[in-house]
Formats: C-alpha cells, structure tokens, sequence
C-alpha cells in the first residue's frame, strides 16, 4: 500500500506536492526577472559597484591614495595608454566570448592594481604599480566594453536614459560608500598616504563583484520589456570582428563622437590630483570622494530622466539635454577657473584644507561637488548617444568599445601631461576647451544620424529580425539532415 493511501498521510503528500509546485513557481518567476534588463544592468551596475567603484573611491583621492602623486601618475599613464587598445578591441572580444569569461578576466586585474599600492606602502616600488596599472588597462577595456553593450542595447529605446542612469547611479554607489571606508580607517591619520587596511578592504569588495561576473546571463536570453530578445544567438567569427572594429574608423557618426569620447575622463588628472589633492588632507580627500560620486548618482538620474522625457521626439530631447549640460559645464568650469586663480603649481596652498574649517572649506567643497555632478552628466548623455546609433547588442559592444577606447587615449595624455609637471591653470583650461568643443559636434549628430522612429516600430521590427534569423537557422538544419 502506497503511503499517501493512508488518511493520516494525504495531507503530507498533498503539502509535498503543493509545496513541490510553489516552489517551482517562484523558481520560474525568479529565471524569468533574471532574464529581464532591469535585473541584468542592476547586476552589472553591482559589478561595477564593486570593482570600478572601488577603483574610483581610491583613485579620487588623489595620487591613488599616496602623497606622492608620481607613481600614481606612471600607473594611470600605463593603465589607460593599454585601455585605449583594449577599449578599442573589447567589443569585438565580447562578441566571440560572451559577458561571463569577458567581464571575469577583466575585474580580476582591478584587485591586482590595488594590491600594488598596498605592496608600494612597504617598498616604495614604481615597477609594479606601472605594470599592474598597463595589466588593469586591458581587463578595463574589456569590463567596458560589456558593460556598454549591455547597458545600451538591452532597454527598449524609450527606455535607455532611464536604465542608464540605473546603472549610473549603482556604480557610483560604489565611489560613495568607497569613500567612506578610508575616510573612517584613516580619520585620526596623520599621514599623507592611506593605511593597508584600506587597500585590503577594497580588494576584498573586488574579489566579490569578480565573482559576480560569473552570473550574468547570456545576451540572447535577455528578454526586453516589450518582449523582444537583446541579441540573436550568432556570434561572428574573429575575421569578421576585426573588420567591423576598423570600420568604425571610417563611419562618420563614430568620428564626429570621437572629440567628447576623448574629453569624457581627461579631467579626472586634473580634479583627483591638483584639486582633491593638493588642497585638502588626507581625510577630507575621503570625505569629498563621498560626496564626487554621489553627485554623480545625481546627476546621472536628472539627465537621463530629461532625455527619456522631455520631449515627445527623440532628437528635441537630445536637443534639450545637450543645451542643458552646455550652460551647467559653462558655469562649473567658470567657477573652477575662479578658483584654480588662487593657487598653482609654483605657488601651492599655504595649507590643507580640513572639513572641519567651515567657511573656508565651503567653496572648494562645492567646486568639486560639482565637478562629479557634470562628470556623471556628460558621460550619461555620451552612453545616450550611442544607444540612439542602433539597437542591436553586437553593434553596440563595438560603439561602446570605441567609446572606452578614444576615452583612455584621452585619459593617458591627460595622466602623462599631470606627470610632466603641466600648470595647472593650463590643464583647466585645456579640460574647459576639449569638453566645450563636443557640443557643437553631437548637435550635428542629433539632426543626421538620430532617428525619430517610434519605440513600438523598432520593437516589431527588431522582433521580424530575429524571427527571420530564427527561421534561417532552422532551414539550416533542415537543410544538413537531408540525405
């Protein structure tokens, strides 16, 4: 006799099978979120959150922690001069590897970067920072590049600025609560570089966003919130990659890009170091760094919710965030210059700044604030111009991939030029110059190349695309298993 036969025993088993069945069905609602791009760039944004945003909580100190800037400075210069090939490349080896192996080999190398400041505090080694940082440029390349095709290909159109600003906000989580860990472990310091315990804790906070990678799920089973999938599961072969990597050399869009990808990280040089650096003490560098990347949070969520919806078209909002951020850059640029007057390379600060001092702690405070809020802001607007260009993930890896390319080519010079002892005032004015220059250059984008097409046409037809490349792939079976 069977034991669910039994009247005592009917109740259990019915519990088994319905506790059976509940739990498949919260499994099934689980896979399904997984799959879906809030989940994927919330999970990317973690990554992000823990490695890059570490990164950043260190480097936006200044002198990646130390008060000798010149090792930091060598290894930024190594670190971005091999991001600028590996950025370029990263969307190609994306595309032949998928997110997981991709992503995980380019985390890892965060932790090495960080463990060789930790290694620097003991024997002052500038080989190792150098090598490590040229190490942390390719697995960068290649981090971003994912991560920009994914960020920009799985929303729907409509949709992108406000996933953006997701992923923008979590990322710079990072920065925010990677700012508060030196400046606790170093408050009573009297130092001018960090102590290892800071260095170890952000390696730690590393070791789990590398693992993180390992979970995120393959590009054609992200299903969009309109229903369509973010990739078809083909990946093209090496020769093919390698074409289309070049030819974005020669299309036009990428080109009229190229000046703001370039000018999108080469302040970091001169707001890290001769800013955050030079005028305030090591825990109060900590202290601002908190606040730099939750202005970035800020500023992120604001423009992207006006490029989502300020406007019915898609270019008049283009239109709108673009004049926006020109008059925003005018007057924190204006009043950088203002400050950058009172102090320079020859002529330093009589002394650091302190959070504690009040009124004269104030101004440079703000100044730098605001720094962080039109970093985020123009990056945002830079990743919405991409994400305007196409909508297909491949495509977008190799934009992405150019974007973080022509960006550390950018940031290498910058790094190099801090290094050779630039004047200050110089760098500023340089920096105001490059970014200034992109607008007129992304307006002759908005009216040539961004498209007013409905969000639900896109969608019809992205899903007719991938039911055609469906329907090949079955004839092709079909097709092979004819005698």
């Amino acid at each position: 006799m069977s034991p669910c036969a039994e009247k005592s025993s009917v109740s259990v088993c019915e519990g088994n099978r319905t506790g059976g069945k509940s739990s498949l069905q919260k499994w099934t609602w689980f896979s399904k979120y997984y799959k879906t791009p809030l989940f994927q760039i919330s999970l990317i944004g973690f990554i992000c959150f823990c490695c890059p945003g570490m990164f950043n909580a260190l480097n936006g100190m200044g002198a990646g922690g130390q008060e000798d800037p010149s090792a930091a400075d060598k290894g930024l210069t190594a670190l971005y001069a091999t991001f600028a090939v590996f950025g370029l490349l990263g969307g190609g080896i994306y595309n032949l590897l998928g997110p997981n192996i991709t992503l995980f080999f380019g985390c890892s190398f965060y932790i090495l970067y960080v463990g060789s400041f930790l290694y620097y505090n003991h024997h002052s080694n500038q080989a190792f920072v150098i090598t490590a940082g040229a190490l942390l440029g390719m697995g960068a390349g290649l981090l971003w590049a994912g991560q920009g095709a994914m960020m920009t290909s799985y929303p729907t159109p409509e949709r992108k600025g406000m996933y953006i600003s997701i992923f923008w906000s979590i990322f710079n989580l990072g920065g925010v609560l990677g700012g508060f860990i030196p400046f606790l472990l170093n408050y009573h310091s009297d130092h001018g570089s960090v102590n290892d315990q800071t260095y170890i804790a952000f390696m730690c906070i590393m070791v789990l966003g590398t693992v993180l990678t390992l979970v995120l799920a393959k590009p054609e089973s992200v299903i969009r919130d309109d229903g369509t999938h973010a990739s078809s599961s083909q990946y093209p072969d090496v020769r093919s990659e390698v074409f289309h990597v070049l030819m974005l050399f020669l299309d036009w869009r990428m080109l009229l890009l190229a000046p703001a990808c370039f000018a999108s990280n080469f302040f970091y040089s001169y707001q890290f170091n001769n800013v955050n650096g030079v005028l305030f003490n090591v825990r109060t560098r900590a202290f601002n760094n908190v606040f730099y990347w939750g202005a970035q949070m800020l500023g992120s969520v604001v423009i992207g919710y006006i490029l989502d919806h300020g406007h019915k078209r898609r270019k008049i909002r283009g239109m709108i965030g673009c004049s926006l951020l020109f008059i925003i850059s005018a007057g924190i640029w204006g009043g950088g210059l203002a400050n950058q007057l009172g102090y320079g390379r020859t002529n330093p600060p009589p002394y650091k700044l302190d959070f504690k001092l009040g009124s004269a702690y104030a101004g440079p405070f703000v100044l730098y604030f605001s720094y962080g809020l039109l970093d985020a802001m123009f990056q945002t607007l830079c990743y919405w111009m991409i994400g305007a260009l196409a909508n297909d993930a491949r495509v977008l890896s190799r934009y992405s991939g150019f974007y973080k390319g022509v960006q550390s080519a950018g940031a290498a010079v910058a790094w190099y030029t801090d290094n050779k002892g630039f004047s200050y005032l110089g760098e500023l004015i340089l920096n105001w110059s490059l970014m200034g220059a992109s607008f007129p250059l992304f307006y002759i984008l908005l009216i040539l190349a961004v498209k007013d097409a409905d969000p639900s046409v896109l969608a019809k037809e992205t899903g007719n695309i991938q039911k055609t490349v469906m329907s090949e792939e079955i004839d092709n079976r079909n097709k092979s298993d004819m005698p």
